[in-house]
C-alpha cells in the first residue's frame, strides 16, 4: 500500500489462517492457482523455479530463501518484458502469527518506477484473494488476469 522507496512496494494484510496454511498457498502449485494464476510450476527450495501463468503473461523467477512457515523470498519478472525481465525484481513475504491468524507482509523490490503502479494494482487484486483462499473461502473468478 505504500512505497518505501523509489523501487519498493509494501503491502500488509491480516489472514484468518495460521502461518503454516498461508505458507502453503505461496509454495504449493495447486494452492497458488486457487488465488493467483492459471497454472503454476513451483519448486519451493533455494534455486528452485517460480513460474506462474497469469492470463496471457508468465511471471518467472526462482526461490531465494524459504524459512517455513515464516518467510518466502523469490525473484520475479515477466517473460518477454524488457522493463521487468525474468528474475529482475525480488518479492519477500513475511508471515507473522497473530493469534490464530497471520499478518502477511509483502515487500516487492527492484521494480522500475514506471512499473510500480501496475504491480501495486496486481498485489492489491491478488492479496485479498490469497486471504480469502487461505481462510478456506472461494475467491471466485479473476485469478488469471487481475
Amino acid at each position: 500500500m505504500q512505497a518505501e522507496g523509489t523501487d519498493v512496494i509494501t503491502h500488509e494484510v491480516r489472514i484468518e489462517a495460521r502461518p503454516e496454511t498461508v505458507f502453503a498457498f505461496l509454495t504449493d502449485p495447486d494452492k497458488m492457482t486457487r488465488w493467483k494464476g492459471d497454472s503454476a510450476q513451483l519448486d519451493a527450495r533455494p534455486g528452485g523455479v517460480y513460474r506462474v501463468r497469469i492470463g496471457q503473461a508468465v511471471v518467472v523467477g526462482e526461490f531465494v530463501e524459504l524459512d517455513p512457515p515464516h518467510r518466502v523470498v523469490f525473484t520475479w519478472g515477466w517473460e518477454g518484458n524488457d522493463a521487468v525481465p525474468p528474475g529482475s525484481s525480488t518479492v519477500e513475504v513475511t508471515l507473522t502469527p497473530d493469534g490464530e491468524a497471520t499478518i502477511l507482509r509483502l515487500v516487492h523490490r527492484d521494480l522500475p518506477a514506471e512499473e510500480r503502479a501496475e504491480h501495486e494494482g496486481g498485489w492489491n487484486h491478488f492479496l485479498p484473494r490469497l486471504a480469502t483462499a487461505a481462510a478456506g473461502g472461494e475467491p471466485g473468478p479473476g485469478h488469471g488476469d487481475g
